[in-house]
């Protein structure tokens, strides 16, 4: 079959590589430079803990693709492995982890607990107030200005055409087949998955599939290198935005972190999101609460993207309910990457062979309309 992908982040680009890998015809068409959106935009965190439960076995399948990544695509995208490690600073957020590790169980998620004393042995730079944190030690990282363009390379070697630069003019569904006409030609197929990160919902639009989604920026820096002393990423259990940083440290030295600051709102048209300065000594303080040592560190650079946030954090993700041939899978409100792999390789089973071993219902694009009914 020929399949058109709009949107050339990791999404859009995985998919076109699982697609092509089973034998599709692939278009992908991105209005800019693949992996320039969301995806490069991104804080790399490859975790699964605090994960909505229904996300769970898609991040599964997600992982054991991350650590096939760098044989699969023949490049070092930098997974690492290294775990992810969650602070704690109060009961309320203890009870809230234990909770969460109990639900997650039957999901295949275990979390190790570890004591504040543990926490020093282990890792002695992070939090000195903690009184406990959890740990998932198959978790990481990876480099997200690596791993759309190599999925785009790795699909392209298998016959997939990758369009770069293409403003997408109209699109059209008659007699079982899409047309979608852009700034640099017309091309059809029998399917069309949108990708699109945080302009899904105005494709979605277009065949009459209503998504509550907000277009908004996060706020990200990295400081200059320091001494390598930081394996895990590192977050933080709590219910308080203001405290909600987080930060990994990679292996030329540099930190880098996130959280902390409210998200801003983005106008689609053009879609960039600018980091605000005067927010970045409270991302600091809240950043420094898990690691002291970065109040003496210097940011060298800031910067932000364009997310697709859905209403109930929940990305849209499957078969449309309007229009046969028509796949989704955007929305992923901040928390895809860890995802992205697994997104590809699932909506490629979907595509192709109409289902899917990973459960997918609580994505549903007509989750909305029902809710409304």
């Amino acid at each position: 079959m020929d399949v058109i992908v709009l949107g050339g982040g990791l999404m859009g680009t995985a998919s076109a590589y699982f697609l092509a890998r089973r034998g599709a015809r692939v278009t992908l068409i991105e209005r800019n430079r693949i992996g320039t959106g969301a995806t490069v935009a991104s804080f790399g965190n490859i975790r699964r803990t605090g994960r909505h439960l229904s996300q769970l076995p898609l991040a599964h399948r997600s992982l054991r693709l991350w650590g096939e990544a760098e044989k699969m695509l023949g490049r070092d995208v930098e997974f690492r492995a290294t775990g992810h490690i969650r602070l704690i600073f109060d009961e309320d957020s203890l009870a809230d982890m234990r909770a969460y590790a109990k639900a997650a169980l039957p999901w295949g998620l275990e979390l190790e607990e570890l004591s504040p004393c543990e926490i020093r042995a282990r890792f002695p730079a992070l939090g000195p107030d903690a009184v406990a944190a959890s740990f998932s030690p198959q978790d990481g990282s990876g480099n997200p200005r690596l791993i759309a363009p190599a999925f785009a390379e790795a699909a392209r070697k298998l016959g997939a055409e990758i369009i770069e630069g293409a403003e997408v003019e109209k699109i059209t569904h008659a007699s079982s087949s899409f047309l979608v006409v852009s700034s640099k030609g017309a091309f059809a197929a029998d399917c069309l998955l949108n990708t699109a990160g945080a302009w899904g919902a105005r494709i979605a639009a277009q065949f009459g599939e209503a998504v509550p989604l907000d277009a908004r920026g996060p706020q990200m820096g990295v400081t200059e290198p320091l001494p390598h002393r930081i394996l895990p990423v590192v977050g933080i259990w709590t219910r308080n935005k203001d405290h909600g940083a987080y930060l990994r440290q990679v292996e030329r030295g540099n930190i880098v972190f996130g959280g902390a600051a409210e998200r801003v709102a983005v106008d689609l048209d053009p879609g960039h999101a600018a980091a605000d300065p005067m927010r970045l000594p409270t991302q600091l303080r809240a950043v420094a609460r898990l690691l002291p040592a970065i109040a003496q560190a210097t940011a060298i650079r800031t910067w932000s993207g364009c997310e697709g946030y859905v209403r109930d954090m929940l990305p849209v993700m499957g078969r449309s309910a309007t229009t046969p041939g028509l796949f989704h899978a955007f929305g992923f409100s901040g928390h895809g990457f860890q995802l992205g792999p697994g997104v590809g390789d699932a909506m490629a089973e979907l595509i192709t062979t109409d289902r899917c071993e990973t459960p997918l219902d609580d994505f549903r694009i007509d989750r909305f309309s029902r809710a409304a009914a």
